[in-house]
């Protein structure tokens, strides 16, 4: 015979929150591999319940209304047979996990994909899985606080790579956190569009047109990704106070940081290496803080333009770029602070006292780099004496200078950011 609950517990635990409840009742189903067993498991499952799913392929694509787990186990595979999203997620509390995500359709207005998070998807948990050849891979669309951790993403090769779609879409999704996710193919990594409050930690970038790609999304983080061989590593335009802190970009063709109307931001401890173009490029970008980062082996260490000014620029190392800085002013612009400023691998500079700072300023630019950016056909003339004389001269005679970058205080040695030891670690 069951023991009634005395009133006292029954009140109190119809009082309880029914989050709270679910875990107490929740059941785990064990669901065959057959088709459409998935659909209808999810039917009888109740709030909280587990789906685990048995190993093998199953042709089904899914609606996750409710709160609940759906578990591949590392074994299980789900293919959308090219029609739609594979995955959509439109209730609260829903985690996938271990799963491999195939097969989703290809239209871009409908944005198809892997998985797809609406933004009736409160706190949704994409753990673990393994999404091939979606066009999408995952879509955050308006669901808040979601968590997109530890998948394996590779995206369309199809197409051009403008026409394919990206590893992780973001729009209108504030707190969503993408973490330590490998994205490769596709178009851009991770694309994030009018939202706010987002955090792009730890992940690893490969054969992509923009590893991390930002328009009008504030108040965000990028710290600790790694971008490899992509066109341009991270792109922040249009948005204010994002932090672009201790990421690596290795041979990025392009740029490895680009600011394009990007304001009072943190740009800080990245490590930049190898871009055939430029290590970091500024277009009408104002008031951020660059410090503590490694540009190196670039067709042009830093490029501001379009009156990009009130950049605090200090602790930098510019080592062995073809140019170091290309800077167009007819002011000086003062690139140290409280007598410590930037370290330059082309100054040979002395240090007579011994304190670290070298004893006259560094100037990156002359009179005639400016006349080569603006008018490139005088290319022809740069071995010609006069050239070399109008060189010479302003070496000997600063004054002779137009204005431009200088740095008052340079740094006799570099000092390394943790991301590049961390690239030296892991080979």
């Amino acid at each position: 015979m069951r023991r009634l609950l005395p009133i006292s517990l029954v009140a109190a635990l119809t009082w309880l929150a029914p989050s709270c409840l679910t875990p107490v009742w929740a059941a785990t189903w064990d669901v065959p591999n057959r088709a459409g067993a998935i659909n209808e498991t999810l039917a009888q499952a109740a709030d909280g319940d587990t789906l685990r799913l048995a190993p093998g392929t199953y042709g089904e694509t899914l609606v996750l209304d409710r709160p609940v787990t759906l578990d591949g186990q590392g074994q299980a595979t789900l293919d959308g047979q090219g029609k739609g999203s594979v995955i959509t997620v439109t209730g609260p509390g829903v985690t996938v996990r271990g799963l491999t995500v195939v097969g989703s359709g290809s239209s871009h207005q409908e944005i198809d994909s892997g998985i797809k998070l609406t933004k009736t998807a409160k706190a949704p948990q994409i753990l673990d899985n393994v999404l091939l050849g979606n066009l999408y891979g995952v879509d955050v669309h308006g669901a808040k606080d979601s968590l997109v951790q530890g998948n394996r993403i590779e995206g369309r090769q199809d197409r051009r790579m403008n026409a394919r779609g990206n590893g992780v879409y973001v729009w209108n999704a504030p707190g969503a956190v993408v973490d330590g996710n490998e994205i490769r193919f596709g178009r851009d990594g991770i694309f994030v569009n009018s939202s706010r409050k987002n955090t792009f930690t730890n992940n690893t970038f490969r054969d992509l047109r923009f590893a991390v790609h930002y328009m009008y999304a504030d108040n965000s983080e990028v710290s600790g990704n790694v971008s490899i061989g992509n066109h341009l590593g991270y792109a922040v335009m249009f948005s204010k106070r994002v932090k672009v802190t201790g990421n690596v970009s290795l041979n990025d063709r392009d740029h490895g940081v680009m600011l394009n109307y990007a304001n009072q931001g943190e740009v800080r401890g990245n490590y930049v290496k190898g871009a055939r173009d430029k290590c970091t490029f500024l277009y009408n970008a104002h008031k951020n803080d660059f410090s503590g980062n490694w540009f190196e082996g670039c067709g042009i260490g830093i490029h501001f333009t379009a009156g990009s000014a009130g950049n605090r620029m200090v602790g930098n190392a510019f080592v062995g770029n073809r140019h170091q800085v290309k800077f167009v002013s007819t002011k000086w612009v003062e690139w140290s602070e409280d007598g410590r400023g930037n370290y330059w691998s082309d100054f040979a500079g002395f240090d007579v006292d011994g304190n670290g700072i070298a004893d006259a300023p560094y100037r990156p630019n002359d009179s005639m780099d400016h006349v080569l950016w603006t008018q490139p056909a005088a290319k022809l003339l740069m071995g010609s004496p006069a050239v070399q004389l109008v060189r010479w001269s302003q070496s000997a005679f600063p004054a002779l200078l137009p204005g431009g970058v200088i740095d008052s205080h340079p740094l006799m040695v570099p000092v390394r950011p943790e991301a590049a030891r961390k690239v030296e670690q892991d080979g």
